[in-house]
Order: structure tokens, then C-alpha cells, then sequence
């Protein structure tokens, strides 16, 4: 079954996509990844996205056009992809998170938004979309799901190992004597947040972290941000945009009641990523580490990482099989397959659901909707590229 995978993280800049070629036997499932990408957000979209993202109000009539308009941009997408590998099977939509609800440290609902009939119409293929509600209703916390793939990718690795993806939330997978994942904090999201209000970068990010590099480290802010009750949270947890946003950072600045130059703030908030990340790291003793997502594309973060856990060998992840800048879109695919074959694609320790779950809704492609036949349990997972 070949099927094809797409999402748009935290940082809603744009929509990644991957086509993976999916061969099972006896439990064994191999991947030839034909395809990846990202295509960014058209800039109106993307402003109208950010202007109604919390902790901004926003309209019901605002959610439904942002609803169809982003559908619609899957859409685009999706066709182009499925058209460049010769078709799909199946697409699995994550869409776009704008809402995730945390209440007294438990996840109580989630919502992304992205209309999956628009996608099964360009497509023609059946459409798995609202994947993470599922496993939140079994009392998870609908992330991180990105836990099944590493899981997987890491099972025969010797000792602790963990996969690490640093998007605008960075979240960890931890796998030795049992697994445990969870949102460690802000990976990009704060630095975005601050590339984007005062106009640094016309790519919303800090790109090569040249802004970082010409800031300093401002201990007193970096000792406020550290001292955050989230971090000292037991996992599994789960954080987003709702916590972590512009008014989050420009709370703290004001607290110090002085000025700060941008370049400082933005360092700060880098170093922030790395203290928080290198903490929890440590503390699970892990000897492997597979980086993924845009913060690995931050030198001043890799430098930092392990420069702080010199005992830990820290790779891309594509050394697992899944690119770093693709894995994401590789897990959807993934879960797009376990869905139409009965699998559960979520593990209690990495979302701390009483129990495995089959995830998502499945919206008809053009003709009818048939299902292969079910398949028991998966015992191993291998990625190759195409």
C-alpha cells in the first residue's frame, strides 16, 4: 500500500509531505520513502493562521474558513505528490493544530483543522484525518505520536537511546527498559515568535541562528524562563503554542524591567532549548540520540547539545532510515497504514493512554471504501529511501 503523509507542525510555516511504498510480511513492514517535501504556507494564509492561533481571540466564522482554505492547501499538495509517484492508496492528514487543551496536567481535547474532504476529492484516495482525539479519549495525551515511529526505528538499539524532534515544540521518545515519551518545552517556538513580530526574517525562523549568534546569553531572564512549573512536570505531558507564545516571552522581558537588545532574547531563548533539552536527557541516561525537526538545523543548538552531553552520541535521524527533515510526514504515512489495517499506531508509555488505540477518521476517496485485510502486530519497521 503506498501512502502518502502530510502535516504542518508547530511552527505553521508550511506543509510537509512524504509518499512511503508500504511492503508487510509476517509482521515485518518495509518502507521505500518515494517521496518528501515541504511546501510553505502562501503568505496571507499563513498571517491569517498566526492572527487567530492563541492566546488571540478569534470567530467561529474565521475557524471555518481557516478550516477549508487550509484543506485546501493540503489539497494542492497532496495532488501534486500523489501525481509525481504515480497515485496513492491512502493519504493520512495531521492538518493543523490550533487548539490543544491541557487542564490540571491532563489533555481534555484536541483540534486540527485542515478539511480532509478536500484532500480525498483532489486525491481520489480515502482520507485518515483527526488522528490524536482517539488516543486522548483512552486518557493519552494525544502526543507525542511520533513515540510509535521511534519506538520502532530505536527497539534494536544496545542501552538508552531516544529520538529527539525539536519543532516548535520539542519532544522526546526514550527507549531502554520500557519507553517513555512527552514535550520536553519550546523548541522554535518562542525564537519564531520573536523572528516573526519584529520582522527579522521573512522565513519566520533564525536562520544558520545568525540573530542568535550576535545576542548574549541573559542569565537573570534565562534563570525566570528555566524556573517555569512545566518542566517540572512527571511525563508523559504535553505543551503547545496555548502556553508558549509571544506574550509568554514579552511577560518575562517586562519582568526584568530593562531594556533587551533582540539578539540577546533571541539567544537566550536558543539556550533555552538546549538547557531544557540537555537536562532531560541526562537525567534518562541516554547514550543514542536521533535529532529531528527544524532545531536540527540550528548549529547554535547542535553545537550546544553536545557540548552539553558529551557522554551521548547525538546523530541526524536519518541515520535510522527516516530524514530528519521528513520524519513527521514519514509517521503519518505510517499511521495512515496501521489505520487502514487495523493496527494501533500509539503506545501507552509514549502518550500515557490506558490502552492501544486505532487512530483517526476515515473520509471515502472517489469509489468505494475498501479495507485490506487486518494485519495482527508489527514486529519491526525498515526505511529506505527511493
Amino acid at each position: 500500500m503506498r501512502v502518502l503523509g502530510l502535516l504542518s507542525g508547530t511552527s505553521h510555516d508550511g506543509i510537509d509531505v512524504a509518499v512511503v511504498d508500504f511492503d508487510e510480511s509476517d509482521g515485518m513492514l518495509r518502507g521505500e520513502v518515494l517521496r518528501t517535501g515541504s511546501v510553505p504556507y502562501p503568505a496571507a494564509l499563513r498571517a491569517r493562521l498566526v492572527a487567530a492561533l492563541p492566546p488571540a481571540a478569534t470567530t467561529l466564522a474565521e475557524v471555518c474558513e481557516l478550516d477549508t482554505l487550509i484543506g485546501q492547501a493540503f489539497a494542492d499538495v497532496a495532488r501534486d505528490a500523489a501525481a509525481s509517484v504515480g497515485g496513492v492508496d491512502a493519504v493520512c492528514s495531521h492538518g493543523q493544530t490550533v487548539f490543544h487543551w491541557v487542564e490540571d496536567d491532563r489533555a481534555r481535547g484536541t483540534l486540527q483543522i485542515g478539511q480532509p474532504a478536500w484532500i480525498a476529492e483532489a486525491v481520489g484516495a480515502p482520507v485518515i484525518s483527526d488522528v490524536r482525539i482517539r488516543d486522548i479519549t483512552a486518557g493519552g495525551h494525544g502526543a507525542p505520536l511520533v513515540s510509535f515511529l521511534d519506538e520502532l526505528l530505536l527497539r534494536e538499539h544496545a542501552g538508552v537511546s531516544a529520538a529527539l524532534n525539536l519543532g516548535g515544540i520539542a519532544n522526546i521518545t526514550v527507549v531502554g527498559d520500557g519507553l517513555r515519551a512527552y514535550d520536553i518545552g519550546p523548541a522554535n517556538a518562542l525564537v519564531d515568535a520573536v523572528i516573526s513580530a519584529y520582522g527579522l526574517n521573512p522565513l519566520g525562523y533564525d536562520e544558520d541562528a545568525a540573530i542568535a549568534r550576535a545576542g548574549a546569553v541573559d542569565d537573570e531572564l534565562l534563570t525566570a524562563l528555566l524556573a517555569d512549573p512545566y518542566y517540572a512536570l512527571p511525563a508523559p505531558k504535553s505543551t503547545g503554542k496555548e502556553h508558549f507564545h509571544l506574550a509568554y516571552v514579552r511577560e518575562h522581558v517586562a519582568a526584568l524591567g530593562r531594556d533587551l537588545p533582540i539578539a540577546d532574547l533571541v539567544r537566550t531563548l536558543t539556550e533555552l532549548t538546549v538547557q531544557t533539552v540537555a537536562r532531560d536527557v541526562a537525567a534518562a541516561g541516554v547514550g543514542y540520540l536521533a535529532v529531528s525537526g527544524g532545531g536540527c538545523r540550528n548549529p547554535l543548538i547542535m553545537d550546544g547539545l553536545r557540548a552539553a552531553l558529551p557522554g551521548t552520541e547525538v546523530v541526524l535521524a536519518d541515520e535510522l532510515g527516516a530524514s530528519a527533515d521528513a520524519k513527521e510526514a514519514i509517521l503519518f504515512a505510517l499511521i495512515g497504514w496501521c489505520t487502514m489495517h487495523g493496527i494501533p499506531a500509539v503506545i501507552p508509555g509514549g502518550t500515557g493512554a490506558r490502552e492501544p488505540r486505532i487512530l483517526g477518521t476515515i473520509t471515502p476517496g472517489s469509489g468505494p471504501l475498501r479495507m485490506p485485510e487486518p494485519v495482527a502486530a508489527l514486529r519491526g519497521l525498515e526505511l529506505t529511501a527511493g
